[in-house]
């Protein structure tokens, strides 16, 4: 299909659908709409009781297209507010934005709005605009539109199932990859490495996918799909960024494979994914030339609710990636040589929540990768290494439930604490200035309601 007849296609279909649920045009985690609308606690969908992970029940509410019902009506609208207190070891080079200090910031992270719900047994969507505190600008967020239906196929119970998306993996329904992965609330506060996979966050909101797949008998998942990228005055309009990463040539294709399945007292997941992506950086054709990006990676995890009535869960990801920045190196005018490099992205996570009310989590995360003097020419090492540890502790009071607020209100406090080992090239000058990576270590306390 050719990428006009594909956009126009995505455009056509976003707007009947959201038309049909009650929303022109517009991340997301706990949203009190479903709640109401299932009729169970938000803990029944969300380990801790919180969102964004997910029970293997909201894994199935998910893959089923947000239409289990136990209310005939529910207005399906939420929105949710996080806010944080930030403070570094070393004080920042600069302002991490505008009208913020280079230490002991506090800040609204972000506000968002939902339209999520069902519509019906086959058509449902979860759709997120945010405004964003820091920057100080709305943008449309998440995006995740689907249409399914179940079938008999020799002998096998399937859900099939198509999502329109705006960022690859924002559809998946295991939190290892990295649209849904730990840490599940961040802060632009607070410093983070420069380098990472193009599949962490490199083509969400300003892309548009459409991706089909078969959820067989709760256990065996397949999707392949494609995603584009919007116009410049489409991503400006939705408050996007147009030019960075860059845009798509052509369509990007994206796969992905999980199998699940009972082990012990939990749930195990373990899959495989991929993506490939030519992109022109910066939408600047004026070379020819493409830059490529090949994603390829494993996960892994399992949820195992306790007979104590306490949750385990555990988290991993590994994602390798190739690049030929041709391009980049051409309007760099930099030795070719510069344009064959990777990275390798590899993190994992374990979370223990007592009553699905205090948890605790402890993340180890290590990003390495080739040395480059064009891309990477502001760290020391010439190198993209970033490596650490995130401890988390908060408390959900009402996860299950009982809010003095009624049932669409639920809270999550929190305190998280990041050290680095090494950030973007080492572990000590790493920017060649005298700057070390422990100077990043961050404390981050916050405040995230929902209703």
């Amino acid at each position: 299909m050719r990428l006009e007849a594909f956009m126009g296609a995505a455009r056509s279909a976003a707007l009947a659908v959201l038309a049909l649920l009650g929303l022109g045009v517009g991340a997301a985690h706990a949203v009190p709409a479903f709640a109401v609308q299932t009729g169970q606690p938000c803990q029944a969908c969300h380990v801790g009781g919180f969102g964004p992970q997910l029970t293997p029940f909201g894994r199935e509410f998910k893959l089923r297209g947000y239409t289990q019902r136990a209310v005939a009506f529910n207005a399906p609208f939420s929105m949710m507010a996080v806010a944080s207190y930030v403070r570094t070891k070393a004080d920042q080079p600069s302002p991490p934005a505008d009208g913020f200090g280079v230490n002991s910031n506090t800040g609204l992270d972000q506000v968002s709005l939902f339209l999520a719900g069902g519509l019906g047994s086959h058509l449902g969507a979860f759709v997120q605009t945010t405004y964003d505190g820091i920057a100080k600008a709305w943008t449309w967020d998440n995006l995740d539109v689907r249409a399914t239906t179940t079938a008999q196929i020799k002998g096998a119970d399937v859900i099939l199932g198509v999502s329109l998306n705006n960022s690859p993996g924002v559809q998946d329904a295991w939190n290892t990859l990295p649209a849904w992965g730990y840490p599940y609330t961040s802060s632009a506060l607070a410093p983070s490495p420069s380098a990472s996979p193009l599949l962490a966050g490199g083509l969400a909101q300003n892309t548009l996918g459409f991706t089909g797949y078969a959820w067989i008998n709760s256990q065996l998942f397949l999707e392949a799909g494609a995603y584009g990228s919007p116009s410049v005055s489409t991503l400006n309009h939705l408050g996007a960024d147009p030019f960075s990463p860059g845009d798509i040539d052509g369509l990007a294709p994206y796969v992905r494979v999980a199998f699940q399945k009972p082990v012990g007292p939990g749930t195990l997941e373990a899959g495989v994914f991929g993506m490939r992506a030519d992109i022109h950086p910066g939408r600047d054709r004026s070379t020819g030339l493409t830059d490529r990006y090949t994603d390829v990676g494993v996960d892994a995890s399992y949820v195992a609710p306790l007979a104590s009535g306490d949750t385990l869960t555990l988290n991993a990801r590994y994602m390798h990636e190739q690049q030929s920045l041709d391009a980049t190196c051409a309007l760099a005018e930099a030795d070719p040589g510069c344009a064959r490099n990777d990275l390798t992205d590899v993190r994992a996570d374990v979370s223990y929540y007592w009553r699905n009310r205090i948890g605790v989590t402890v993340a180890a995360f290590d990003t390495t990768g080739s040395a480059n003097p064009t891309i990477y020419a502001d760290n020391r090492t010439l190198k993209p290494d970033s490596s650490g540890v995130t401890v988390q502790l908060d408390a959900t009071p009402w996860g299950a439930g009982q809010s003095p607020l009624g049932p669409r209100f639920n809270m999550r406090v929190g305190v998280q604490y990041t050290a680095y080992a090494t950030f973007d090239g080492a572990g000590s000058n790493y920017d060649g200035a005298g700057a070390n990576a422990s100077d990043n270590n961050t404390l981050r306390v916050f405040t995230w309601i929902a209703y």
